[in-house]
């Protein structure tokens, strides 16, 4: 298969178009080809496929869900080297992956998109990119994900800073932090992880803390040869060992969905701080005062110790100002600063991180416009307004205790029953009705009533109104049960070329 450059006289014309290489757009381009479809092209930011694990690189990255469960059901890995993978193997893995099925042809690399738009006369989308390439397609599955464009904050000074800054997610391993004055903005997934390890070689470290996380011990047990020869002679049992993961992890849904067993589990994890951390107010420091859940719970072994260590400083006062080397915090004192890092995670609210990058769908649908209030969909797959429109990790598919990887391929089973049901019918587009996803969001964020996640803590979770648009509140089995099968009264199927208002479910009832 060879790529041909494309422009807006002269594109590229698929069936399917898919932005974004990472876990989410390999598994829809796997199904895709295993279904007999080989017309389809996907668009990637990077020189290179993985995704989040294409661009988070820096020491000590790892995944917190285990293993077995953070890979594809149907493409197994029997010799993960222990429990929790680092990013290395991770994204060796993402490589073989794409090898095994075929997929690189198909990918085209540093392609930035910047605008998609739905054409009724033709029921097709066009996607343009910024080095001027055009692709036409009949079916647009956004496969970006939440957590790719790096939050950088504002702080007064910065631009004046004379020594080096980076985010964790742009880790520039070229620069010698051996014998720094370091400062770490951000105690969040990534800073616990980078912080114990730069430690031992920093001349200070400076870890700046706005709110503690709750962290966890992690379980850093490898994995026994004995064990990976018989996971790759017996497939069964690594398929056994992967079902044991996923029902233990989802009983950690009910401190979740109760508060009164996660001020139990709370308990736990106060010990472990004082348990890892020598002085008692420093513990204190490190000790949320939300609930245990209300935010992402961390995993770490490493991160308290490093607390312990004469050159690491806890700093919970805020910043005043950045100096040209130099950083002035709130109570007056100033500290000497040769690299900052930012630890300050990403751009979550699709509201932000899609600005400059319009999605229009049917006439008078503007996706940020529809999204002012917040962003919501129907299974986080679908978009009222938006036909033949997909999204993969979209509003409301995020966890807070299992592996997305199990909710990505349920989202690509739903959207593969889609196309076939699009077929079945001779239909040129399928769209969700506006009231059903309007009953849904509403039935989506009555879960969130009287769980962890609604206890009173601000997290990235959360947008600035206060709504939930980042999780799923339910079970990963339920999601996974209502991904099966597609409801037919649930949408409107048209055709090219014609215009009309999109009923309600009740309407077409009538």
């Amino acid at each position: 298969m060879t790529r041909k450059a494309s422009s807006a006289s002269n594109p590229q014309v698929v069936d399917v178009a898919i932005l974004g290489a990472g876990f989410g757009g390999l598994c829809m381009a796997i199904k895709l080809r295993e279904a007999g479809n080989d017309n389809f092209v996907i668009l990637e930011k990077g020189s290179d496929v993985g995704g989040t694990w294409y661009f988070n690189h820096y020491p000590g990255a790892a995944c917190d869900v285990q293993s077995h469960m953070y890979s594809f059901s149907f493409a197994g890995k029997a010799d993960w080297s222990k429990r929790y993978a680092g990013f290395a193997e991770i994204h060796q893995y993402i490589l073989d992956t794409t090898e095994k099925y075929g997929l690189r042809p198909f990918v085209r690399f540093n392609q930035i998109v910047n605008e998609a738009r739905y054409d009724e006369t033709t029921a097709r989308w066009t996607i343009r990119t910024q080095n001027g390439d055009t692709i036409v397609a009949r079916h647009f599955v956004m496969a970006t994900g939440p957590l790719h464009v790096p939050s950088i904050p504002k702080i007064r000074g910065l631009d004046n800073f004379k020594g080096k800054v980076f985010h964790s997610a742009q880790w520039d391993h070229d620069y010698d932090l051996r014998g720094k004055n370091v400062v770490s903005i951000g105690t969040g997934g990534s800073a616990i992880q980078y912080v114990p390890e730069i430690a031992p070689d920093v001349k200070q470290l400076y870890v700046f803390q706005r709110t503690p996380a709750w962290v966890i011990p992690r379980d850093e047990r490898g994995y026994l040869g004995v064990e990976k020869s018989l996971f790759a002679k017996l497939p069964i049992l690594r398929k056994l060992h992967r079902a044991r993961l996923y029902w233990s992890n989802e009983s950690r849904l009910l401190p979740i969905l109760n508060a009164g067993i996660a001020e139990q589990l709370q308990k736990f994890a106060k010990l472990f701080i004082r348990y890892q951390v020598k002085d008692k107010a420093l513990a204190a420091k490190l000790t949320p005062d939300y609930t245990i859940g209300c935010k992402r719970i961390l995993i770490s072994n490493k991160y308290f110790p490093a607390f312990n260590r004469p050159n690491v400083e806890l700093v919970t006062d805020g910043i005043q100002e950045i100096r040209e080397n130099s950083i002035v915090t709130k109570d007056g004192v100033e500290r000497p600063v040769d690299c900052i890092i930012m630890g300050t995670g990403f751009v979550v609210d699709p509201r932000d991180y899609l600005r400059g990058f319009p999605i229009s769908g049917r006439e008078g649908h503007e996706l940020l416009q529809d999204w002012k209030e917040t962003s919501k969909g129907y299974y986080g797959t679908q978009v009222a307004g938006y036909p033949n429109f997909f999204q993969l990790v979209g509003p409301n598919t995020g966890l807070g205790h299992n592996s997305i990887i199990f909710m990505i391929e349920a989202q690509v089973h739903y959207i593969l029953e889609c196309l076939k049901l699009m077929k079945q019918k001779s239909a040129d587009t399928i769209e969700v009705k506006q009231d059903v996803q309007d009953e849904f969001n509403a039935m989506v964020q009555s879960g969130f009533r009287d769980t962890v996640w609604n206890s009173g803590c601000v997290s990235w979770y959360k947008n600035a109104e206060g709504g939930n648009f980042a999780l799923w509140p339910f079970s990963t089995w339920k999601f996974w049960l209502e991904t099966r099968k597609v409801k037919a009264e649930n949408y409107v199927f048209g055709k090219a070329g014609v215009k009309s208002a999109v009923p309600t479910r009740r309407e077409s009832a009538a």
